[in-house]
């Protein structure tokens, strides 16, 4: 593989780089050793502001007293409800450095979705980003007489506010600072009292079928995973990362801020959702974790600029794109790549594909990882073509993220790679639903024994609902979830899934549901690419006046109907969509219709799009 990239700097570290069997004892060794070295850093109007290791604990000791003064005790639940911003960080460590359990609420979930978290949850402080948030939390506050105080981060438009239950986090900070100058010893006597058994996080699933439930997570399993993750891709300090996925999610989590705060990666924070392809081009990070939603859009957005470039740089794109390509093939088929061929790679490098890197902002990177949804491995090669290694890891909320992971040594688009070294994966003999058993794998779902019980079976193997085969290697590859498995009326079993991530890769698509469960044939709802389509109708000189106007020109159809065509041909007749209809709402993560992740709910999407659904099969 060495061809490509340098894969002596993906060797996994079997070291303990960190000492600590808690997250805050882990912590404040890091802070010990690393004091001056900036560790978080994030852009706010423009401007990128920096805290080094020593800062970022002195904020996280003024919180945890302020906590304590307020008579935050062992074992109390504070909850967080903000985008991910460095503060959400700072609330977390303090939480769990003073024997507390910290729970993550999404920033787009409703009011009534913030109340039954907290009251599940049992949280007796309750963390929120800004006004909009506070306007929640105030409107079910009357519901939560467990809820003690709330404490805002930002409190611009909230001058005002004289509310005894509510504070800004730096009031909380001052309390802080006056409780530990009478007990100075109180952060550092309720780290010691904090076990590896005891009880660290709660991660609420998605809730696409039901309620949320809690996944616990205990100290003992986080340090454990953390580790592993280090044997799986590694990082150190010398390491760049961006911050921008939900810290409520396990991904960023885990993968982001407990995995930096193990190996002492930097840790950069977007300014929002909206500036992460400018963001990415100035931090350049050395590693990049991204959920498939972001890969597709930086592809999509690398050939709608190619349409507007010259014939030129389109005529050296192709070629240099070309031979990335019969290298990977090489590489990916095991044969040997000839000096003739890297030779012209290394001219393509400096005439086009850096370049291609540098507009995407991974031109620094070492290595691309890409997790959360499965993703289409015509991405993967376009990565690998470009000289960047794309190592898919799966996992859930469940297994504490990671649980497999592909080597960067021997890759194989469309598998998720064998099983970490960490833990243990198999499939199950009659159903083929892969099974995870190890350290990593939670405690169970809070309040929920039943729940747990149907989870993990008396053996310790977790159930995770997906299902899939593995070859001689020992490669997984899921092939789909098991109540996600299409029937249809003739009895052929359909995998959504492959259909789906294929029509992804297109540049104008954006998601897709392909439905046919005992149906005579599959249809598919797509939500596409607003921007890229809007772009293919200005040129096109089709006229529209709001996005549902764009998802109605035909035109429009015409061009989802050859993207569709093309996926078609890969499959077999039976195994065809032969009916789509597009989405005439531009959905975003607040809409009921996204997972915090942006991927589309199938259960909910068939539900609520019924009717167009029986059009198509009308």
């Amino acid at each position: 593989m060495s061809q490509l990239w340098d894969t002596s700097s993906i060797k996994p570290c079997r070291d303990i780089v960190m000492a600590g069997e808690t997250i805050p004892a882990m912590f404040w060794n890091a802070v010990d050793r690393r004091g001056p070295t900036v560790w978080l850093r994030q852009k706010h109007l423009g401007l990128w502001r920096s805290w080094t290791w020593n800062q970022t604990g002195e904020a996280v000791r003024e919180i945890a007293g302020g906590l304590m003064s307020l008579g935050f005790a062992p074992g109390d639940c504070a909850s967080i409800l903000a985008n991910t911003v460095v503060e959400w960080v700072w609330a977390d460590l303090a939480i769990l450095s003073c024997g507390g359990v910290s729970n993550g609420v999404y920033p787009t979930d409703a009011a009534s979705q913030l109340q039954y978290l907290c009251e599940d949850s049992r949280t007796t402080v309750l963390f929120v980003e800004d006004d909009e948030q506070l306007d929640k939390a105030l409107e079910v506050r009357g519901q939560l007489p467990g809820l003690r105080k709330i404490v805002v981060f930002n409190m611009e438009g909230l001058r005002e506010l004289n509310d005894p239950g509510v504070l800004s986090l730096s009031a909380l900070r001052a309390l802080g600072r006056d409780f530990l100058q009478k007990q100075p010893d109180a952060v550092a006597q309720r780290i010691a009292l904090c076990k590896p058994e005891d009880l660290a996080i709660l991660v609420y699933t998605s809730g696409t079928t039901g309620k949320p439930k809690g996944a616990m997570h205990l100290h003992q399993g986080l340090v454990f995973t953390v580790r592993g993750y280090n044997t799986l891709v590694a990082q150190d300090e010398t390491d760049e990362r961006m911050c921008f996925l939900p810290l409520c999610h396990i991904a960023e989590r885990m993968g982001g801020e407990y995995f930096a705060l193990y190996t002492g990666a930097k840790l950069n924070f977007v300014e929002n959702p909206e500036t992460i392809p400018e963001n990415v081009r100035e931090i350049a990070p050395t590693v990049f974790t991204a959920v498939p939603r972001v890969w597709e859009k930086f592809y999509s957005g690398v050939m709608i600029a190619l349409k507007e470039a010259g014939v030129v740089q389109q005529a050296t794109y192709g070629w240099g794109i070309g031979i990335g390509t019969a290298i990977a093939n090489r590489v990916l088929a095991g044969e040997p790549v000839g000096a003739w061929l890297k030779l012209q790679f290394t001219l393509a490098q400096w005439l086009v594909l850096n370049n291609v890197r540098k507009l995407i902002g991974i031109h620094r990177a070492r290595f691309l990882v890409t997790g959360a949804a499965p993703i289409s491995p015509d991405l993967v090669r376009w990565y690998m073509a470009l000289g960047l290694p794309m190592l898919e890891v799966w996992g859930m909320t469940e297994t504490c993220g990671a649980s497999t992971g592909v080597p960067a040594e021997k890759m194989k688009p469309g598998s998720i790679g064998p099983a970490a070294t960490y833990n243990e994966v198999r499939l199950d003999p009659v159903t083929s639903e892969i099974l995870v058993r190890g350290k990593n794998v939670f405690a169970g779902y809070l309040n929920l024994p039943e729940k747990t019980a149907e989870t993990i079976d008396r053996d310790g193997w977790l159930h995770t609902g997906d299902v899939g085969v593995v070859d001689s290697d020992g490669y997984f590859r899921i092939t789909d979830r098991m109540k996600d498995i299409i029937i249809t009326a003739g009895g052929k079993n359909i995998t959504p899934s492959e259909l789906e991530n294929d029509l992804k890769f297109s540049p104008y698509i954006t998601d897709a549901v392909v439905i046919g469960d005992k149906r005579p044939y599959l249809v598919v709802i797509i939500m596409i690419d607003q921007e890229n389509v809007e772009k293919f109708a200005q040129d096109a000189d089709v006229p529209f006046s709001n996005y549902a106007s764009l998802t109605r020109a035909p035109e429009v159809q015409a061009l989802i109907q050859s993207e569709l065509d093309r996926v078609n041909l890969k499959f077999a007749r039976v195994e065809q969509i032969k009916k789509f209809f597009l989405l005439e709402t531009q959905l975003t993560a607040e809409d009921e219709e996204l997972t915090p992740t942006m991927k589309l709910k199938r259960k909910l999407v068939e539900q609520k799009y019924a009717p167009q659904i029986e059009a198509m099969y009308g």
